[in-house]
């Protein structure tokens, strides 16, 4: 097997996987309670933090050049 091949046949699988993964949270009330919360953290706190890092660290790396 080439290494193109064997490339090409563990995404298959893995998109597999994923496919399966997400079936199974979609289809259990409880993990699909836990995805929807963690989503809505994510969304709600964590990426206004790392939008706020972000901005900071652009902020200061500015000045520096200035």
């Amino acid at each position: 097997m080439t290494p193109s091949q064997a490339r090409t046949a563990a995404n298959v699988i893995l998109g597999a996987a994923g496919l399966v993964a997400a079936y199974v949270v979609i289809t259990t009330p409880p993990l699909r309670r836990l995805a929807l919360r963690a989503g809505r953290y994510y969304l709600g706190a964590g990426l206004p933090a790392y939008l706020a890092a972000t901005t900071t660290q652009a902020w200061l790396e500015s000045k520096r050049s200035a």
